[in-house]
């Protein structure tokens, strides 16, 4: 069942957002070589608190991490470590942010300093998919409309859309109802109503689509090691059109 949200749920959770947008900000600013993420998460959790927030993954089905920190060739769910980064490395921080019982969600890729020609080509077309998905979340579209405006984008620059882990609703707890794949036909899936909210997120390979996870059962990885970026978005359905919960500008 889809859960349309109130105003006054959507003006909480937009909170929530800012918050979280403000902090992916920090971030940015932190991102060089020599720093861990292990660092960044430390950062994170006590950003968070500084602001009344909580990180809403913490504890999530045993996960022990603010934050979720994938490098290179890692898709999703990376756990924060202490080896430094590195020059040419890229990096996806990925956060849910509580804050009085409202939830955001919101990942976004950075360079650790210079990156190759293809490198910047795969962090470039993921953040052009995410918009051009975010256009097309207007009420009376559907949600295959996003996946396709999106896998459109990807798959006309010669990368990949991965499959396995896909965009969802969000309210009162991280995963909701519509599921909101970044692939797909036009026209199909649910209709998108005014009140919906609902993360996109596309995750992109520069090599081949599929996935492989690591032995601790969370970290999920390219199959040829190529690199893989993501950025993410809440947003919430307006009469008007999209409004994103979490903008950064």
């Amino acid at each position: 069942m889809i859960v349309l949200k109130s105003q006054r749920e959507i003006e909480a959770m937009k909170k929530a957002g800012e918050i979280l947008a403000a902090c992916h900000k920090e971030i940015a600013k932190m991102i060089k070589p020599g720093i861990t993420t292990w660092e960044i998460d430390q950062f994170v959790e006590g950003f968070l608190k500084k602001h009344n927030a909580t990180p809403e993954q913490k504890g999530y089905k045993g996960y022990e991490y603010a934050t979720c920190a994938s490098i290179n060739d890692e898709i999703c769910h990376g756990f924060p470590r202490k080896e430094p980064l590195q020059e040419g490395d890229i990096v996806t921080i990925d956060m849910v942010v509580n804050y009085n019982g409202a939830l955001a969600d919101s990942a976004w890729s950075y360079a650790v300093g210079e990156v190759s020609e293809e490198t910047e080509h795969l962090l470039k077309v993921t953040k052009e998919a995410l918009y051009k998905g975010i256009e097309q979340a207007v009420p009376g579209n559907r949600i295959g409309d996003i996946g396709h405006a999106i896998q459109t984008c990807v798959e006309s620059e010669g990368l990949a859309v991965v499959r396995d882990f896909i965009g969802h609703g969000i309210g009162a707890v991280i995963h909701e109802k519509p599921d909101v794949p970044h692939y797909g036909l036009p026209g199909k899936g649910p209709r998108i109503k005014e009140g919906m909210v609902f993360t996109i997120e596309p995750m992109v390979n520069i090599g081949l689509l599929f996935t492989k996870m690591d032995s601790n059962g969370w970290t999920a990885r390219t199959v040829d090691s190529t690199y893989s970026a993501q950025y993410e978005h809440t947003i919430a359905i307006t009469k008007d059109g999209p409004i994103i919960l979490t903008d950064q500008d």
